[in-house]
């Protein structure tokens, strides 16, 4: 069995929407093999990072930065485990009121350092989210479910 980190910040739902689309992928039933914990940031903690061995992070876009939410969570579990994750498969969703690379920006800096290495394309929702939204992270997160499981990631 793997393991998948879904690790998400919202407050008006449209990243919880976002997420929960994540999660739908992510265990699929052609995902047989892998292991979910789904955790709004406030609730992750450094054991879930180690746990795993892969990430999905999610955040709204907010003042062109990630959320303070994300933010704390990336803060708060960073020396915990530092030095103890070699090469942490990750991707990125974004709910984005503007066009959210600013938030994409500073989440890969700081991914860095833990380090993650980012195996997808991060889904950048702009604007009121679509079906056309949901689909594309239902399908990040059976995308990299089955990386994992496949050991492609």
């Amino acid at each position: 069995m793997k393991n998948l980190l879904i690790v998400y910040h919202t407050q008006t739902d449209n990243t919880g929407r976002l997420a929960r689309a994540v999660l739908k992928g992510a265990t699929n039933e052609l995902v047989t093999e892998i292991e979910t914990r789904f955790l709004k940031a406030r609730d992750a903690q450094p054991a879930d990072l180690l746990w795993a061995d892969g990430l999905l992070l999610g955040t709204p876009e907010n003042f062109g930065y990630m959320s303070g939410g994300m933010k704390d969570f990336l803060d708060r579990t960073f020396y915990a485990v530092e030095g103890k994750i070699l090469s942490l498969p990750y991707a990125v969703f974004i709910s984005a009121g503007n066009d959210g690379t600013g938030a994409l920006r500073a989440i890969r800096r700081i991914s860095n350092g833990y380090p993650f290495k980012e195996v997808q394309d991060p889904l950048i929702a702009q604007g009121e989210i679509t079906q056309a939204h949901l689909e594309r992270c239902e399908e990040l997160g059976l995308t990299l479910a089955a990386g994992l499981e496949a050991g492609i990631f």
